[in-house]
């Protein structure tokens, strides 16, 4: 290694170089500053090009080198060295974190580098004389979506508890996540909170769970050590609740005591205890009964109770001997279902996928489609503010129209005449022109056009309605009329009333026909709305080759 004078403009920036994510402008300011009043204090450090280039790259010093051209200086010192056989991958790491500490996802990036270059954790922990586990910690940084490293390196970290959940989760499941939480032009800091909530998985710990390791097998159960938790506690974890808690179950009906049974839980986590039971707080004897049951947190958990004494027949004589009778635990709690919530979660989703499928493909009648669509509308999942006030939900005022599609057993029989009202009155509930929160938009509009809503419309030739027009649109009212507009509005608009006194007039304003320019606008916002969101792909994924293929299909189906 020997000192030499080169100019900074002539130097290279390493490619390859360890910090990435830019030095913040005060940083920048206070560097330049020391250079003007007291120079480059610790020349940086060049190797020479290597491939049979005549040049040198810069090995560490980047911020000086640049600060140094900033300042205008003509020559700096630099400091020649070899390059080693990990092209100096340890040596950057060791000066950087000396100088100004690194960010995580820095630290990471170069963490993954020296693994790459053959170091292992041990030996990277003992260069940089941190734990092994904080190494450990680092890499989990690997499971982080790219997108969100690249935004937590510009500063905008989570803290340890959010990164602990959001490294935990999939990627698929961090890209729907940031796809809704990351930030824009408007909102540049991401609410790490609602990203970790989104991510957010119930864990069961190792440390809580009494029964072994025979079970944990038996019920699929992988446990993941947390490596952000305390390093003096068991941090295992798994997220198969339903397997976890088929384990403790199973163990607690191995060892259930003498006179126990398994209870369950309130809302609040409180064990419900058999009816008249009275809880035994202090030193159980041996006629009382156990209750097991799980708390919150998947915990096997006990409580002593006692049952009231059986009343005595009356006269004491034939009575049974206490001693034979059956013990009374009071009773027992229902048996594990057959299907977990979670089985029955995934049976919903199976049920979803078949009956999209089998609308998209299976041939169906034009009355039958009629009758599915009336009945899609009487979901539970559909809620309609209707405009007759109020909202109504599906399973409940909804419902009525396509009750009438149904007999005594319970099967859709009807009638061409019965469906058309059963529809035309889901319709009358549906669609609203009204300017509140029932509006249902433009659609209604062209709904009425379609039907010849306009024959329908009343005589706006009335005092409380012509009251609301101006002066031209009121004079504009008089045309292909004898009235003719006058001097004061208000005779004007008495002289009209009286003309449409027996009379029709519709005001053009409240015709159906929407206006052109705002009909293509929807069109064309829709058309927007459907490509940018993914989460329509679910329906337009059925039969892999897209929308144009998906259509045929459909329209095969139909014929």
């Amino acid at each position: 290694m020997h000192l030499i004078k080169v100019d900074p403009r002539a130097l290279k920036e390493n490619p390859d170089r360890l910090r990435q994510t830019k030095s913040t402008p005060q940083a920048d300011a206070l560097l330049l500053a020391t250079i003007k009043a007291v120079g480059i204090v610790q020349p940086p450090v060049i190797t020479p090009e290597a491939g049979g280039g005549n040049g040198y790259i810069i090995n560490a010093g980047h911020r000086r080198v640049k600060q140094a051209i900033a300042a205008g200086l003509e020559e700096i010192d630099v400091l020649v060295d070899e390059a080693s056989n990990d092209n100096g991958a340890m040596r950057s790491m060791v000066t950087n974190i000396a100088f100004d500490p690194m960010n995580p996802v820095d630290q990471w990036r170069a963490i993954e580098r020296l693994v790459a270059l053959g170091w292992t954790e041990e030996a990277i922990g003992v260069a940089l004389a941190l734990p092994v586990r904080q190494i450990k910690k680092l890499r989990l940084l690997a499971n982080v979506l790219p997108a969100m490293l690249d935004h937590m390196a510009k500063g905008d970290m989570p803290n340890e508890q959010q990164l602990r959940t959001i490294a935990a989760a999939a990627l698929d499941e961090q890209k729907e996540v940031w796809k809704k939480h990351k930030p824009s032009k408007g909102d540049p800091q991401v609410s790490w909170w609602s990203v970790a909530q989104g991510l957010q998985k119930t864990r069961m710990y190792a440390r809580h769970a009494s029964f072994g390791d025979d079970l944990a097998q038996a019920y699929g159960i992988q446990w993941v050590e947390d490596l952000f938790a305390p390093a003096d506690e068991d941090s295992r974890y798994t997220t198969n609740v339903e397997g976890f808690l088929g384990a403790q179950q199973e163990w607690m009906t191995a060892n259930l005591p003498k006179k126990g049974v398994i209870a369950e839980t309130t809302n609040w986590g409180e064990v419900k205890l058999p009816p008249k039971a009275e809880r035994v707080y202090g030193k159980p004897t041996k006629s009382d009964c156990t209750a097991m049951y799980l708390d919150r947190e998947g915990r096997v958990q006990s409580v002593h109770y006692r049952m009231p004494e059986a009343k005595k027949p009356k006269g004491g004589k034939g009575a049974s001997s206490t001693d034979n009778a059956p013990e009374d635990v009071g009773e027992v709690s229902r048996p594990r279902p057959d299907v977990t919530r979670k089985g029955v979660e995934m049976i919903g989703d199976y049920r979803t996928d078949a009956l999209r499928e089998a609308l998209g493909r299976a041939p169906i009648e034009d009355d039958a489609l009629m009758a599915l669509l009336i009945l899609a509308f009487a979901g539970q999942n559909v809620s309609v503010t209707t405009g007759s006030g109020g909202v109504y939900y599906g399973h409940s005022r909804l419902a009525k129209n396509a009750a009438v599609l149904f007999d005594a057993d319970g099967k859709l029989a009807f009638d061409m005449d019965t469906l058309r009202v059963a529809a035309r009155t889901m319709l009358v509930d549906v669609f609203s022109c009204r300017e509140n929160a029932t509006n249902s938009g433009i659609v209604a509009r062209i709904a009425g056009e379609m039907i010849g809503a306009d024959a329908f419309l009343p005589n706006m030739g009335t005092e409380d309605f012509l009251s609301c027009l101006s002066r031209p649109a009121l004079e504009g009212s008089c045309k292909d009329t004898p009235v003719l507009p006058r001097q004061r509005v208000k005779d004007t608009r008495a002289a009209l009333v009286e003309h449409y006194k027996e009379g029709h007039f519709v005001h053009p304003n409240a015709l159906f026909a929407p206006d052109p320019a705002k009909l293509s606008d929807w069109l064309s916002s829709r058309a927007v709305a459907a490509d940018e969101d993914e989460a329509d792909e679910d329906i337009a994924d059925i039969g892999e080759g897209g929308f144009d293929e998906d259509a045929e299909a459909f329209r095969e189906a139909a014929e």
